[in-house]
């Protein structure tokens, strides 16, 4: 092991928080899938570290899901709040935006309604979180087979042995390798996953929030990153840690993606930090 290896292992294990640990909010968007969403707030009622507020961001649910929030919300010592808008069609970012508008944390932490959350999900998160930097973390995409058992037996949870062997790095822990690991894989900015992500409030207001012309499936996670790499934020990768787990899912309609994608590509050679169609609506109600 070389002298640089060497030192750069002892900074990782003698590291400190560079800040006083931030307020969380964890944002979970969803729609009409009331019976994964409430496996994953459960999911997050179970952290080693308990996260300040959950905010359901329902773009347009019926009742169902409103009745598996209420429950949960009553149920919990911690406020799970449920942001709601109508049925307009895919409106991802606006949702987005709302919770992100009614959120007290100072950290925001971004999840699908169709993901399991690991038990130290928020305080592998808080490891890295640091001001300047968004972070994205993994995911293990979970087969048919393995989400219907998640889905109808409450005792049944993923393990190394019953996810795809493609998979089953991502679920595994090191605090040695998560911190060596997260400059290192965040020298990508476009290799994200929109439902494992965490960024600071306020830096997602500066850059107007997401952005809602984006009406169509796929790549707001990228434009937004994007435009905060141009803000000056930087990007970590959060990896052998943090993980969350994917319930199966017919892979959404890709009919509009080539518009998102050439708005993604006027961002990256305009260098466009702050978009028009944002969150300022919302923080002036």
């Amino acid at each position: 092991m070389n002298c640089r290896a060497y030192c750069s292992i002892i900074k990782i294990l003698t590291m400190r928080k560079r800040t006083s640990t931030p307020s969380t909010s964890i944002i979970v968007t969803t729609y009409n899938r009331p019976d994964a969403l409430r496996l994953s707030l459960e999911s997050m009622l179970r952290q080693t570290v308990a996260p300040d507020e959950i905010i359901v961001a329902d773009d347009g649910s019926t009742g169902d899901t409103r009745a598996v929030v209420e429950a949960l919300a009553g149920a919990s010592s911690i406020p799970v709040l449920h942001v709601w808008q109508e049925d307009r069609g895919f409106r991802l970012s606006a949702i987005r935006n709302r919770a992100i508008a009614r959120a007290s944390g100072d950290y925001i932490l971004q999840v699908d309604g169709d993901v399991l959350l690991g038990r130290h999900f928020v305080s592998d998160h808080l490891e890295l979180a640091e001001r300047g930097f968004f972070v994205c973390g993994s995911r293990v995409r979970l087969s048919p087979e393995v989400t219907r058992r998640v889905l109808s037996d409450e005792h049944f949870r993923p393990t190394l042995f019953n996810m795809p062997l493609s998979f089953a790095a991502n679920s595994l822990r090191s605090r040695l390798l998560r911190h060596w690991m997260a400059t290192r894989y965040g020298r990508r900015i476009d290799h994200l996953r929109g439902c494992n992500m965490a960024f600071w409030r306020d830096d997602l207001i500066r850059v107007n929030g997401f952005n809602e012309d984006l009406t169509q499936w796929g790549h707001e996670d990228g434009e937004i990153a994007f435009r905060l790499h141009f803000a000056g934020v930087g990007k970590k990768s959060l990896k052998m840690g943090g993980c969350v787990y994917h319930l199966y899912h017919p892979e959404a309609s890709r009919s509009g993606e080539q518009r998102h994608l050439d708005e993604l590509e006027r961002v990256k050679q305009g260098r466009i930090s702050r978009c028009d169609n944002g969150i300022d609506k919302y923080l002036k109600q």
